[in-house]
């Protein structure tokens, strides 16, 4: 099921990414902030990829600031100009606050597991 993998490192974060059955999923694993926020936009770029599907598995994400929630809402205005869409699985209960603080949960598709995520 697994098209790719690669692991991308910064001080703070590593973004695995792999495909399941077309499906882009993203697993960032650490804090997603200003000084990490954009190993994150590279993963999410959508540039010329018509109708991207994209799951971000938020299972391994300790600490989201506005930052982190500011590549989240570019990578949906993005992916959604493409004619595809974004999904966030599975975040922990402090992201899952912050998410929810900002109002992006309900612009961005938020599943309470990966599984559910991928489903179509």
């Amino acid at each position: 099921m697994t098209d790719r993998k690669q692991a991308e490192r910064t001080s703070g974060l590593v973004v695995v990414a792999t495909a399941t059955d077309g499906i882009r999923v993203l697993s960032p694993v650490g804090e997603i902030d200003h000084d990490t926020g954009e190993q994150l936009r590279q993963a999410l770029d959508v540039t010329g990829t018509a109708r991207p599907r994209i799951v971000v598995d938020m299972r391994q994400v300790t600490f989201m600031d506005s930052a982190g929630v500011h590549v989240l809402f570019e990578a949906h205005q993005a992916v959604s100009e493409a004619g595809g869409w974004i999904r966030l699985a599975a975040p922990t209960p402090a992201v899952r606050r912050v998410l929810h603080f900002v109002g992006i949960d309900s612009v961005i598709a938020l599943r309470p597991t990966l599984r559910e995520a991928l489903a179509p």
